[in-house]
């Protein structure tokens, strides 16, 4: 279970990037400094920079689509890797959206920020270039599993095809026509996964 320790760091940690999400959306990423977000934060910069060494970590620490857990469900699967991620999708989804409800916020509170956030990214070059980077590891690990469920190696054409369809189909979720008609809720973004999915599959099953 968590400490008070750990869930005081952990509560400061998301004040923290609450204030610059909250900042780099009104004034811009780049015309907010890392004093204006602590004073908006009411910590000291110090205490900023500690959590997050570069501005950039603001928008990208402690996403909870990372690597570590996706290969965690890939290596422990029982079914096709397909399967495997989109139950890592679901169960993600879920669990922010509990996180949300156990901090007190209204419900989908937690994908308009994530919205924002995307928007943020897909406006600066610089944080487009440390997105793709971050996707990358995820589609390698997607890859390397839908090969292996195929019998071909991890850089063949429908592996990596399929791996790009759903890391992109998780990048773009939040962000389309059918997650912004009315307020978006975890129980509307769930059938768009099982839509990524079920792309996912028709075109891999064309492809092998």
């Amino acid at each position: 279970m968590e400490g008070r320790r750990d869930r005081k760091k952990r509560q400061t940690r998301e004040r923290i990037q609450a204030a610059a999400l909250e900042l780099f959306t009104s004034h811009g990423y780049r015309s907010t400094t890392i004093a204006a977000i602590a004073g908006h934060a009411d910590v000291a910069t110090r205490t900023v920079t500690l959590h997050f060494p570069t501005k950039e970590d603001l928008l990208f620490a402690d996403d909870p689509f990372a690597p570590k857990p996706l290969a965690a469900r890939l290596d422990t699967r029982s079914g096709t890797a397909i399967d495997a991620v989109g139950a890592w999708m679901r169960d993600t989804i879920r669990a922010l959206d509990e996180h949300d409800a156990e901090q007190g916020r209204e419900p989908g509170e937690i994908w308009s920020l994530r919205t924002k956030r995307a928007t943020l990214i897909a406006e600066d070059e610089d944080l487009r270039g440390r997105a793709r980077a971050s996707y990358y590891e995820l589609e390698r690990l997607i890859a390397a599993a839908v090969g292996k469920d195929a019998g071909l190696p991890p850089d063949a054409l429908a592996p990596r095809l399929t791996a790009y369809i759903l890391v992109g189909g998780l990048r773009e979720l939040y962000m389309t026509h059918e997650a912004h008609h009315g307020d978006t809720t975890t129980e509307e973004l769930l059938p768009l996964v099982d839509r990524v999915l079920a792309f996912a599959r028709a075109g891999l099953a064309e492809l092998v």
